[in-house]
């Protein structure tokens, strides 16, 4: 049945946007069927011939078509095996069951009284950093947040390697031992 309506097509031109959705549409359950037998599920023999309009009133809106409905025969058939490759290919790689173990992955961020406590911690973490003498406070800020060696740091405070190592030995000290503290005796 399908030659026979590809057939009924053949020698007509088409170019005009009314004609081509006309043809399509006195076509459309013919190339729905042919669909189904390609690729094996009616669903997805819906979302073929809807991609194969689209590329047909394209070509048909560039240029003229001598067979346009061999032409849209054929859109349909290239669609549908493309497709057919595809879920072949996607079957080679999916493993059974991964939807099931994908679903018992933990989320890739922290919960809820994770964040809190991180934000905590970093609310006392600048509370030492501040109690810290203005060149200590540079010196492990460079160190540890600017990725600084010490002897960029002495270049930059105008002290000695030794002094600079020193002011982020201090500085880190310090700030251990205010976030060790434990609440009880920071009152």
């Amino acid at each position: 049945m399908a030659a026979a309506m590809r057939r009924r097509g053949r020698g007509r031109r088409v170019r005009h946007d009314g004609t081509i959705l006309a043809l399509y549409l006195a076509h459309r359950g013919e190339l729905l069927n042919y669909a189904s037998r390609i690729v094996g599920d009616h669903a997805r023999a819906e979302d073929v011939v809807q991609e194969a309009y689209l590329r047909f009133h394209a070509a048909a809106g560039a240029r003229l078509l001598d067979e346009p409905v061999s032409y849209l025969y054929r859109i349909v058939r290239n669609l549908a095996l493309d497709g057919q490759r595809k879920l072949v290919r996607e079957r080679r790689y999916v493993v059974a069951g991964a939807r099931m173990q994908t679903e018992q992955i933990a989320e890739d961020r922290p919960s809820p009284e994770s964040e809190a406590a991180a934000k905590a911690e970093m609310r006392a973490m600048r509370a030492a950093m501040a109690e810290l003498p203005q060149r200590t406070r540079i010196a492990l800020e460079m160190h540890r947040f600017g990725d600084c060696r010490v002897k960029d740091i002495a270049d930059y405070l105008g002290i000695s390697v030794g002094s600079a190592h020193a002011l982020v030995i201090e500085g880190l000290e310090h700030c251990r031992m205010r976030l060790c503290r434990s609440p009880r005796d920071a009152s």
